[in-house]
C-alpha cells in the first residue's frame, strides 16, 4: 500500500509543461563558464544570479565584470545577485582572518557608474546552522541550474575544476517562478541587505529579523499556479525546502520509494539522513538496482594532502569514507549481486560536487541538495524535478549519466576502502579523540 501513496504524492505536484528540446546539458565546468558569460552578455531584460558565494578571484572577477558591462550596455536591465550573508563576510576556511568577499563587492561598486546590487541572504543566525543553498540563475527566459558556486575551481578558470551538473532550461514560466520567489519571499525581508554598499548591519543586530525570515521561508514555495498536475506530458517542477520534513525532502524520499527498477543518485558527501538510508534499504529489498556516484575522499573539497599540516576540517573526507565503508559492509551481499553499485570518482587533483537523482526512466532531479542531514534540516535548498512519462528525454539523460560515470571505478567490497589505522597520523589522532567525546554525532548532524 505504500507505493501507490508515494506515487500519488508525485502525481499531485504542479509543474510547467515543456519539452525535452528545452533542456540543454552542458558537459563541463569550462562549458558552463563560457555559456554563463555569453548569456550575461546577450541578456535583454533580467539577470538573477543565485549562488552560495561569488568569490574574489579570477573567475569571480570575470563574472562580475560581465554583469557590470551588461548593465552599462543596457541600464534598464534588471540585475540581482544573491549570495549567502555569512559566507560573503568571512575568508576561506583555514586561510586565516580575511575581510571576505563583501569588501570586494563594495570596492567594485565604487569603481563603476552603474550598480549591480549584491544581496546577502541570512537563513539562520549562524552560518554553522544554515546557509542560502539555492541554485538556479535566471537570464531572460532561461534558468541555468547547477550546484556550482562562482570561483576559479567551480568554473575551471585555471588548472583545476570541481565536477558538477550544468543544465539550461528554456522555460518562461519556470524563469518567472524563480524570479518571483526572489522578489516576493526574499528581497522584502528586513534580514536581507546589500553587501555591495558600505556598512551593512552586523549579524548580531538583525538576529530577530533573521529568525522571522526563516519562519517565513518555511511557508514559501515557487509559484506554480500556472502549472499543471500529472497529465502524461513532459513537465518541469520547481521545489523549495528548508528545515525538518520540508516539501523538497519529502519529494526526494518519495522518488526513491516510487522507484521500481533503477535508482541512480550522486552526492559529494556520503552522510545520508536516516530517512534516505531507509528508503534505499527498502528499494534494495524490492530488487531495485541502486547506483551511487560519490567522490573518492581525495576528490572531496575538504581534503588536504597528508604532507600538509593537519586541520580539523581535513578530517571530514575520512568521516565520510568511514560512513561509506559501514554502509557497504552492511550491504555486501547486494554489492556482490550488483544490486548495489558504489562508483568512486577520481580525476587527478580535481574535486567532485555532483548532486541529483534519477528514478527509473521517468524522473530526473536537478538539485543542490547534498543528500545529507544539513540539507534536510538546516540549509535553504531547492530543486527542479523533470517528469518525462513518455521517455522523450532518455537519450540526453543517459548521456549525462555516462559522462558523470567517467573517471569512476566500482567498489566491489567494503574492505577496498581504507580503515582508521591507514589514515594519516593527524587524522587518526583526531578521529580517535572525537569518538571518545561523541563529537562524531554532531559532525554527522551538521556537515
Amino acid at each position: 500500500m505504500r507505493a501507490p501513496f508515494r506515487r500519488s504524492t508525485l502525481a499531485a505536484l504542479r509543474g510547467f509543461e515543456s519539452s525535452s528540446a528545452a533542456i540543454t546539458i552542458l558537459p563541463s565546468a569550462a562549458d558552463y563558464r563560457r555559456t554563463l558569460l555569453e548569456k550575461i552578455a546577450s541578456a535583454t531584460r533580467r539577470i538573477y544570479i543565485v549562488a552560495l558565494y561569488l568569490q574574489q578571484d579570477e573567475a569571480g572577477q570575470e563574472i562580475l565584470d560581465a554583469l557590470y558591462a551588461a548593465k552599462a550596455a543596457n541600464p534598464a536591465l534588471d540585475i540581482v545577485v544573491l549570495v549567502d550573508w555569512f559566507r560573503a563576510q568571512r575568508g576561506l576556511i583555514g586561510a586565516g582572518k580575511q575581510a571576505g568577499n563583501s569588501a570586494w563587492y563594495q570596492a567594485q561598486n565604487l569603481e563603476h557608474e552603474q550598480e549591480v546590487p549584491i544581496y546577502g541572504v541570512p537563513v539562520q543566525t549562524r552560518e554553522l546552522f544554515g546557509v542560502l543553498h539555492l541554485k538556479g540563475s535566471v537570464i531572460d527566459d532561461c534558468v541555468i541550474y547547477t550546484g556550482a558556486s562562482i570561483n576559479n575551481v567551480y568554473l575551471h578558470k585555471l588548472g583545476k575544476y570541481r565536477l558538477d551538473r550544468y543544465q539550461l532550461l528554456e522555460n518562461k514560466d519556470l524563469a518567472d517562478s524563480f524570479q518571483r520567489l526572489v522578489q516576493k519571499d526574499i528581497l522584502p525581508s528586513d534580514a536581507v541587505h546589500r553587501l555591495d554598499l558600505p556598512s551593512p548591519p552586523s549579524s548580531r543586530s538583525i538576529r530577530g529579523e533573521i529568525r522571522q525570515f526563516r519562519q517565513r521561508l518555511k511557508r514559501a514555495s515557487y509559484d506554480v499556479n500556472e502549472g499543471i498536475r500529472e497529465n502524461g506530458e513532459f513537465r518541469i517542477i520547481p521545489l523549495l525546502g528548508i528545515g525538518n520534513k520540508n516539501p523538497l525532502s519529502k519529494v526526494l524520499c518519495d522518488l526513491i520509494a516510487a522507484t521500481r527498477h533503477q535508482l541512480t543518485l550522486c552526492t559529494p558527501y556520503f552522510n545520508m539522513p536516516l530517512v534516505v538510508k531507509r528508503e534505499i534499504n527498502r528499494a534494495l529489498k524490492r530488487g531495485v538496482r541502486v547506483d551511487i556516484i560519490i567522490g573518492d575522499k581525495t576528490a572531496n573539497d575538504f581534503f588536504i594532502p597528508p604532507q600538509e599540516p593537519f586541520k580539523v576540517i581535513s578530517a571530514l573526507p575520512y568521516l565520510y569514507e568511514i560512513s561509506l565503508r559501514r554502509f557497504l559492509q552492511k550491504h555486501q551481499a547486494a554489492v556482490e549481486r550488483h544490486n548495489l553499485n558504489i562508483h568512486l570518482w577520481k580525476d587527478g587533483d580535481n574535486t567532485f560536487h555532483l548532486k541529483g537523482l534519477w528514478s527509473d526512466e521517468r524522473y530526473t532531479l536537478l538539485t543542490g541538495n547534498n543528500l545529507n542531514p544539513r540539507a534536510f534540516q538546516l540549509d535553504l535548498e531547492n530543486a527542479v524535478l523533470i517528469d518525462d512519462p513518455k521517455g522523450t528525454w532518455l537519450k540526453p539523460r543517459a548521456e549525462e549519466i555516462d559522462l558523470l560515470m567517467r573517471n569512476t571505478h566500482r567498489v566491489g567490497k567494503f574492505d577496498e576502502l581504507d580503515t582508521l589505522s591507514e589514515y594519516p597520523v593527524g587524522v587518526r589522532t583526531f578521529l580517535r579523540r572525537v569518538s571518545r567525546v561523541r563529537v562524531e554525532r554532531l559532525l554527522y548532524r551538521i556537515l
